[in-house]
């Protein structure tokens, strides 16, 4: 892989993985549940070490990739990086989301609570990456 900085990659991952605690909690944790149709309890009955620890794995695979793709370009403005990082999120992450939603009939709100996750999620990680390089 390009120079890739694994520092900045641990740290994005950790970065979007802190996102989506804040996000899914106190911002929109109790809409996101409606939206599903779950109460506290049976969310509270899910393998926390399973769910926790693949949802870090998969944060970690999304800023490797992420950071593979941005050390391509080479030395960039923060300005770049942000752009290319948020717009994974709009230009590829958004549509399959959004697709996804359209099929199985899934409401509006629910779409924008998550796809307004993945906006951030994405950000997060390029300023990360912006910071640390």
């Amino acid at each position: 892989m390009a120079n890739l900085s694994w520092i900045a990659i641990i740290v994005a991952a950790a970065a979007g993985f802190v996102v989506g605690g804040i996000w899914y909690g106190p911002l929109f944790g109790k809409a996101w549940m409606k939206e599903h149709g779950f109460t506290e309890e049976e969310l509270k009955q899910g393998n926390f070490a399973l769910i926790y620890g693949t949802t870090f794995l998969l944060s970690f695979v999304s800023a490797v990739f992420l950071g593979h793709l941005l050390a391509h370009f080479g030395e960039m403005s923060a300005r770049s990086t942000m752009m290319i990082s948020v717009g994974v999120a709009l230009g590829f992450v958004v549509p399959a989301i959004g697709t996804n939603y359209l099929f199985s009939r899934a409401s509006g709100r629910l779409f924008a609570i998550d796809a307004g996750y993945w906006l951030l999620f994405y950000a997060a990680m390029g300023a990360v990456f912006v910071i640390l390089g």
